[in-house]
């Protein structure tokens, strides 16, 4: 299969941005191209297509696979593995997400309330210090907190609270206040 158009455009910009945000390039872009596919693809089609070796599309898919963004799928009479991901837009958002708040925002959290802990304990040496680790430490445990809420809610009434904001946005002052500078 021969990529063409904004198909082509599409699976080459995803590789350029997955590896903005800390992805490999051959991993966005396989996950693209099964996104846009009607039916699930063999490692093989998906080498074929996007011209890039057997190997690479093997690991790029483990990747996906543990990231639960794409499954196997079989196909009755026919041994090889098929593979696909959801096309449903939301709960790609929502796997990524679920996935990042694993990986990143809880081992941080942990870490996080360590050194908060650590840096209270020494308090005469380093009020600033700690002041500040607990100042971030709040921070990301009320958008864990907030996150933890929202993932609950079903994908229409995310859209609906999305809608909700930005209208509320237009209500309120322009200016934002701003903080001190770090």
């Amino acid at each position: 299969m021969e990529l063409a158009g904004a198909t082509r455009e599409f699976v080459l910009h995803w590789g350029e941005m997955g590896t903005r945000w800390g992805v490999n390039r051959t991993v966005a872009q396989v996950h693209a191209l099964l996104y846009l596919s009607s039916e699930p693809l063999t490692a093989e089609e998906i080498a074929e297509t996007l011209s890039v070796a057997r190997s690479n599309v093997s690991n790029s898919l483990k990747e996906l696979q543990n990231w639960n963004l794409t499954h196997v799928a079989h196909r009755m009479g026919d041994r090889r593995d098929f593979f696909q991901t959801s096309h449903d837009v939301w709960e790609l958002f929502m796997t990524v997400i679920e996935q990042r708040v694993e990986r990143e925002i809880e081992p941080t959290l942990a870490v996080l309330h360590r050194c908060a802990a650590e840096a209270q304990a020494g308090r005469a040496a380093q009020p600033e210090t700690a002041a500040r680790i607990r100042s971030l430490t709040e921070f990301l445990q009320e958008m864990h907190d907030w996150y933890s809420e929202m993932k609950k809610l079903p994908p229409a009434t995310l859209r609906s609270l999305l809608r909700t904001g930005a209208g509320i946005t237009r209500l309120l002052p322009i200016s934002r206040k701003k903080g001190p500078k770090p």
